[in-house]
């Protein structure tokens, strides 16, 4: 970079102030401009005021004696500047300026931190165990970094901006990281972050900024309803989109999936007066989908959110074998009958799950029961109604991954006889929601 001289600074000299007598003189104010956080490449100015008697300022960096000049400042006035058009880690550091007047020589200012950013690659920000915080509830929030570094800082962005360094941890993986507590966390404030990672020996060269990470603090406002275009099990790789809507008009909404990072957030449309509504596409759907989802709606930039919506269960349906599905005494019962439904499987299983087609409700699930090596669950529905008649599909899964399923079984189609009118065989209009197949949930 450009060498810091008296001669290529106008108005500033620089350079390491020898035997100079500090008088009474009021110490001046030093301040960089847009600010002492200043990414790679882009200029910064730094400002000394002084009084108006002042008639040569001085600028130290603290580590550097490079020879300086007296200079007056451009023309009249109390204060004189230094302009970088490029920063860079060579400008980077602590600065004091003095000025002097005829009676002698000010004190030093206070000390500016310049801190060059983007040095090197950004670190990661992450919210454990979730960026979903409860009010008055507290997060810890985890920087890390595979560059090694040994300390790093966490910035709050926003009215109440603040920051704090801690020094890096090893952590398992080969990074360093930093676990910051962060809480008890309230309402109406903007919660962004960002952190840095540095070394300790320059502590003015930080990292690239890790992305922002807002938190969000469920409020009490009207809550939101969280909508799936398809039935609650998706097939792997198909496209699939939630909805979040209200008829509170919000003007965003964000999607949380618990235990999980992102917080994507979406403008709010209104489709109808009354109703806002944000759209979340999830593209093709994959085993990392599914799980438990809620989302939230917030007004304007304002960063007061709603209550959760109900959460909605998501249930991918991947490659594990299919169980399969019996049923006695027969397909064809006659109300009031016990019927049982039995779903069993050679592979290992620990919970079964029953659906039936056309019903929004959620599944059926029950523990399975290891027989001679074979694992089954039996469903029971007992007195039989009409409401039971329709299409059954039972699925797989194990306790490590509860909301990855495996391939259904072949329909079954259970027919009520007797009220042949009223069974539905395949109902997929979504009209047949029996409470008594509700009722049905054994846990």
């Amino acid at each position: 970079g450009t060498p810091l001289t008296g001669r290529s600074l106008p108005g500033l000299s620089v350079g390491l102030r020898t035997q100079v007598q500090a008088g009474t003189l009021p110490k001046p104010t030093i301040w960089a401009e847009p600010g002492s956080v200043v990414p790679s490449g882009t200029p910064v100015t730094i400002w000394c005021q002084g009084t108006l008697e002042a008639q040569v300022f001085h600028l130290d960096k603290e580590g550097t004696s490079v020879p300086w000049d007296r200079q007056k400042p451009p023309g009249p006035g109390d204060k004189a500047q230094l302009a970088i058009p490029q920063m860079t880690e060579q400008h980077a550091g602590s600065y004091r300026c003095y000025y002097s007047t005829p009676t002698g020589w000010s004190e030093g200012s206070d000390r500016l931190e310049l801190v060059v950013t983007g040095s090197y690659s950004k670190p990661s920000l992450s919210a454990l165990p979730s960026p979903v915080v409860t009010l008055g509830g507290s997060v810890t929030l985890q920087c890390g970094s595979h560059q090694g570094f040994n300390r790093f800082l966490l910035t709050k962005e926003g009215e109440d901006e603040s920051s704090r360094t801690l020094d890096g941890q090893r952590a398992p993986n080969w990074q360093t990281q930093a676990l910051f507590s962060v809480g008890p966390v309230t309402p109406g404030h903007g919660w962004t972050f960002r952190c840095y990672g540095f070394y300790r020996d320059t502590p003015q060269v930080w990292s690239a900024p890790s992305d922002p990470l807002e938190l969000l603090v469920p409020g009490l406002s009207g809550k939101p309803s969280l909508l799936t275009s398809q039935g609650p099990v998706i097939t792997s790789g198909q496209n699939l989109t939630l909805q979040c809507r209200s008829d509170v008009s919000y003007a965003r909404f964000a999607l949380s999936k618990e235990g999980g990072q992102d917080l994507p957030q979406r403008p709010s449309r209104r489709p109808q007066e009354g109703l806002s509504q944000a759209d979340f596409p999830l593209g093709p759907v994959s085993t990392v989908h599914g799980g438990r989802y809620r989302c939230y709606g917030g007004h304007g930039l304002s960063s007061e959110w709603s209550a959760p919506s109900e959460p909605l269960e998501l249930l991918v349906a991947g490659e594990e074998d299919r169980p399969s599905l019996s049923v006695r005494p027969g397909p064809t019962v006659a109300p009031g009958e016990n019927v049982t439904l039995l779903c069993q499987s050679g592979e290992r299983t620990d919970t079964f799950l029953l659906f039936k087609e056309g019903t929004a409700h959620r599944p059926l699930r029950l523990r399975s029961q290891d027989q001679a090596g074979r694992y089954q669950a039996e469903f029971s529905l007992s007195p039989v109604t009409s409401a039971h008649g329709g299409t059954y599909r039972c699925y797989r899964s194990l306790s490590t991954d509860p909301y990855l399923l495996s391939q259904p079984s072949e329909p079954l189609v259970l027919v009520v006889s007797g009220e042949q009118g009223l069974s539905v065989s395949l109902s997929s209009s979504g009209l047949s929601e029996p409470s008594e197949y509700a009722a049905l949930a054994v846990r």
